[in-house]
């Protein structure tokens, strides 16, 4: 399982979301707090470093990344999937 706080060291690093990580509840809207289309990249980009994973096409939208727990949900499907 993939833990909220593994995602949110992942943010951390995005430029994007500098200083409002910490602030954030898990179910806020990151676009709204900041991601960009360029940030959203990067984070698609360490997610995949960090978790050995890749994202499917099917999963490239705006809502795979717009809150934390979609993300860490997401993530935690795809190394479910991987692992299997």
């Amino acid at each position: 399982m993939v833990e909220i706080s593994d995602i949110r060291d992942v943010l951390k690093s995005l430029e994007s979301l500098k200083g409002v990580v910490d602030g954030l509840s898990d179910d806020d809207d990151l676009f709204e707090k900041g991601l960009d289309s360029f940030g959203s990249v990067q984070l698609m980009l360490a997610l995949e470093e960090r978790f050995d994973i890749e994202f499917p096409d099917t999963l490239l939208g705006r809502r795979s990344f717009s809150t934390i727990r979609i993300i860490r949900d997401t993530v935690s499907g795809l190394r479910q999937q991987e692992a299997a």
